[in-house]
C-alpha cells in the first residue's frame, strides 16, 4: 500500500493528492469580496437582488413584492448601493433600482439553490428517520 506524501502531509491511499493551490488573490480583492458577501448576507437583501434580477424596480414595487415596510426596504437598498450591488436612477419622483452586475444575481441564485438543496436533504433525512420509528 502506497501512501501519498506531499509537502510533509500524508494522504490516505484512497484519496488523490490535491492539485496545486491556486494563486492567492491580493488581500484587497479578498477584502472586497468579503464586503460584497456581507452586503448580501441579509434575507431581505437577497430577496431584493432576486427581484431586481427579474426587472428594474422602484421602492414601492419592492415593498409590494416582498411585503416589507418601506423604511426597511430603503435601508437595505442603501447597504446594497454602498456595496456596489445596485444602482439607482431617478425618474421624476421615483428612484428605479437595478443590479450593477449580472454576476451578483448568479451569486445569490447559486446560494439560494444550494440552501434549497441542503434544506431538502435535511428534510428528507428527517422524514426518513421519522418513518423508521
Amino acid at each position: 500500500m502506497t501512501v501519498g506524501v506531499r509537502g510533509g502531509h500524508v494522504h490516505s491511499p484512497a484519496r488523490e493528492a490535491p492539485r496545486p493551490a491556486p494563486a492567492r488573490p491580493p488581500t484587497a480583492t479578498l477584502e472586497a469580496a468579503g464586503e460584497l458577501l456581507r452586503a448580501l448576507a441579509a434575507p431581505v437583501r437577497i430577496a431584493i437582488v432576486l427581484q431586481l434580477r427579474e426587472s428594474d424596480r422602484c421602492v414601492h414595487e419592492l415593498v409590494e413584492a416582498l411585503g416589507v415596510a418601506q423604511p426597511l426596504i430603503s435601508q437595505h437598498l442603501r447597504v446594497l448601493k454602498a456595496a456596489g450591488v445596485v444602482h439607482g436612477e431617478r425618474h421624476g419622483r421615483e428612484v428605479v433600482y437595478r443590479l450593477a452586475d449580472e454576476h451578483l444575481a448568479h451569486i445569490v441564485v447559486d446560494a439560494v439553490t444550494h440552501a434549497e438543496e441542503t434544506t431538502r436533504g435535511i428534510n428528507e433525512a428527517r422524514t426518513s428517520r421519522t418513518e423508521d420509528l
